[in-house]
């Protein structure tokens, strides 16, 4: 039992650690042979730890050698775009100038229903307000609206807006981040001085975001019940 827990701990860093190699790519834009590499990886972490009498290296060895793999399919994807075409596939328009494809649709086996999920999580609602709709190799839509349909713009109008700058979080539940403070270009002094004028430790503190323009939002933690 425990040497089943040490490589199920031990294959849980080794796949931590792979995931890492293989990029920050979220699950639902994996490319075809990023998923296909995570699925396998799975699959050869759980040999070790069903047969307690398989050596370490024998689970080991393949992982590795599928991280390289898919670490060279990705430097070959960068360097040709042929190989990229022939791994990931190309985009493909499902809606032209306002028109439904319907057979490529039918090439991608993407139903109506499908067709309007998809619409929908790129807050359009309504068929008529698209002009270009296209389904891209990780299986996501992008969407072009029609120009009369898009939201007008501050520059459309002749407008400044003034930027309010980039936003981060510099205390997460009681925590300070100095990767954040960097980032908004404060010191901690400059934090701790502002939990005084509130009267609040680091601690107390659920989240506090600073901007790059200097303002800044606390929230202190609420009382457990």
């Amino acid at each position: 039992m425990l040497v089943s827990l040490l490589r199920t701990v031990l294959m849980y860093g080794v796949i931590l650690l792979a995931v890492r190699l293989l990029g920050k790519r979220q699950i639902s834009q994996l490319q075809a042979s990023e998923l296909v590499a995570t699925l396998l990886l799975s699959e050869l972490a759980v040999l070790p730890i069903q047969e307690e009498g398989l050596p370490l290296w024998r689970g080991l060895l393949p992982m590795c050698a599928l991280v390289l793999c898919e670490l060279g399919a990705s430097w070959g994807m960068l360097k040709s775009g042929r190989f990229r075409k022939l791994v990931c596939g190309s985009p493909m328009v499902v809606i032209q100038r306002g028109k439904v494809l319907q057979g490529q649709m039918r090439r991608l086996r993407m139903t109506t229903e499908d067709l309007f999920e998809q619409l929908r999580q790129n807050n359009v609602f309504y068929l008529e307000d698209v002009a270009w709709a296209i389904i891209e190799t990780n299986g996501l839509m992008s969407v072009i609206r029609k120009p009369e349909e898009d939201p007008v713009t501050p520059k459309q109008l002749g407008l400044k807006v003034p930027f309010p700058g980039l936003e981060v979080a510099v205390i997460s539940d009681g925590e300070l981040s100095r990767r954040s403070l960097a980032l908004c270009g404060k010191e901690e002094a400059w934090v701790r001085r502002r939990l005084e004028e509130r009267g609040l430790s680091e601690r107390q503190v659920f989240l506090m975001t600073v901007r790059t323009d200097g303002k800044y939002r606390i929230l202190p933690k609420e009382p457990r019940a």
